[in-house]
């Protein structure tokens, strides 16, 4: 198989490392990527009143670029493009770690919106994401299990309308959202994709810690009004929901163990122990290897995914195999990454902190390492 990107895709990753690198406070250095900031640039609140710690005015950079409008159809506006797209975008800003709603957005709300609504849904969503003005978010875990098959929220549905009860956890830029895809069992029979207003009746959002300090929320629905629904009662587009969520997060954690390793390996090339390189010592040579390794199978595993969705074909094997290595080996890889900095990979001042942090908000959101093996398992067993 031919991994090697096409032009395109190309074009985007340049185009975004581009805007990214700007848009950083630091640019990067003996070929690391960009570091990011220490701390996130000071936004101005949201209407909710509730801080939202992204970067705003970066986001908006990459709106200006065309960068949002990658994946939104053309009669918005849009070029039309597909998930290996918006996950050669994902990956570049795991590069940097920057701090922007590229996956709550994009890969979890652009995407799903695009291939199961309506025209009219698409255009009363999706208006206003290509210029940065609007963040989309999905609410796909559940207390009982990360990203259930039958939701325990339970949505009654008449027509285009209903309400919607249940409880969300981990929602990812829920409280800046404008709207939410919540998968929900319909009473009716089946499951399906509602989308509800996070400033309707009936929501309560509580904000939750996280590693990074992404803005999560617990989200509660009681008789919340649905404002439309995505594709039928059969369940189809909550697995698409789920597979493009476990699409982007991979993508997105590439970037972030790409970026770990190079700025590990300039550091090992760089400090010296006893008059040598430390990458000279077999030990470290072994251990950035080990590195290397993880973040090549990752790497594969999410473009094989990626392109398996891109092109209608079933990738859920490949999509397990992404979410499971990097819930099982993506933060084993970091850890090793800080242990071979030193003392300068503890350092909050460094960039390696925010790489890591990623990595295990990543992980909680595909549902950990068990959680993934389950689902491998019974992949692999049938």
């Amino acid at each position: 198989m031919d991994f090697t990107l096409g032009e395109t895709q190309q074009a985007v990753a340049q185009a975004a490392a581009h805007v990214l690198d700007q848009g950083m406070a630091q640019a990067p250095a003996s070929g690391a990527p960009a570091p990011a900031p220490a701390t996130a640039p000071a936004q101005a609140p949201p209407a909710t009143g509730q801080e939202e710690p992204y970067d705003r005015a970066l986001w908006k950079e990459l709106g200006q670029a065309g960068l949002l409008g990658l994946v939104l159809p053309a009669w918005l506006g849009g070029e039309g493009l597909g998930v290996m797209d918006a996950a050669v975008l994902l990956s570049e800003v795991g590069r940097r770690a920057a701090p922007v709603p590229a996956l709550a957005t994009l890969a979890m709300g652009v995407l799903p919106v695009v291939r199961w609504a309506e025209r009219d849904i698409q255009q009363a969503l999706l208006t206003g994401v290509a210029s940065g003005d609007v963040v989309l978010t999905a609410a796909v875990r559940e207390p009982s299990e990360p990203m259930p098959q039958v939701p325990a929220t339970m949505a009654r549905v008449r027509g285009g309308s209903g309400t919607v009860t249940g409880v969300k956890v981990g929602v990812p830029y829920c409280a800046a959202a404008s709207s939410i895809l919540v998968p929900a069992s319909l009473s009716s029979g089946g499951t399906g994709l509602v989308v509800v207003d996070p400033a309707a009746d009936g929501v309560t959002v509580q904000r939750t810690p996280s590693s990074a300090d992404g803005p999560e929320y617990t989200l509660r629905l009681q008789d919340t009004p649905i404002t439309g629904i995505l594709g039928a009662a059969d369940g189809r587009a909550v697995t698409d929901l789920y597979q493009l969520t476990l699409a982007g997060a991979s993508s997105l954690a590439d970037g972030a163990l790409a970026a770990a390793l190079d700025l590990t390996t300039a550091h090992v090339g760089s400090r010296e122990q006893f008059g040598r390189p430390l990458a000279a010592f077999q030990a470290v040579a072994q251990q950035i290897a080990d590195v290397y390794i993880v973040s090549r199978t990752l790497h594969l595993a999410a473009l094989s995914a990626c392109w398996r969705l891109d092109t209608g074909r079933d990738a859920g094997g490949d999509l397990d195999v992404a979410a499971y290595w990097l819930a099982e080996r993506g933060p084993g890889a970091l850890r090793t990454c800080h242990h071979l900095h030193g003392g300068t990979g503890m350092d909050v001042r460094y960039p390696l902190h925010r790489y890591s942090a990623l990595i295990k908000d990543l992980v909680r959101l595909v549902g950990g390492t068990d959680y993934r093996l389950d689902r491998l398992g019974a992949r692999v067993s049938g």
